[in-house]
């Protein structure tokens, strides 16, 4: 029982994160399912997918409405990102658990070191 309860509340806090801060919540639904509803890495993968969806369509909502959404970049990542999404299918399904599992470590250890860099970097004044 507990886990599920841990479960909902790092789903809804992934959900809060990639409203507030455009991280797309799947850094903590991912993690969240693996660790607390013992599924897979791929199936929590495709299942944070779907969740994306309509969080990412409230957000971006919200967002435009406070003028925050540059909606030509928006529309081209929307309808290239479909092709790469279809790539990463074939590839998820094709490598090991283990491989995915490493891979999916790396990315968040990579972006985590990329933002710690950057916000301790002082900004440049124009």
């Amino acid at each position: 029982m507990i886990e599920y309860v841990a479960g909902v509340l790092m789903c809804f806090a992934g959900g809060a994160l990639g409203g507030m801060l455009g991280v797309g919540g799947g850094v903590l639904f991912v993690p969240a399912i693996v660790l607390f509803f013992d599924e897979p890495l791929i199936r929590a993968e495709a299942t944070s997918l779907l969740a994306i969806v309509p969080i990412a369509f409230v957000g971006a909502w919200r967002q435009y409405g406070y003028g925050n959404v540059r909606v030509r970049d928006g529309l081209l990542i929307g309808l290239l990102s479909p092709v790469g999404a279809a790539v990463g299918v074939v590839v998820a399904n094709a490598v090991s658990q283990r491989a995915l599992e490493l891979a999916f470590a790396a990315m968040l250890l990579f972006f985590a070191a990329r933002l710690a860099r950057r916000a301790l970097t002082p900004e440049e004044h124009a």
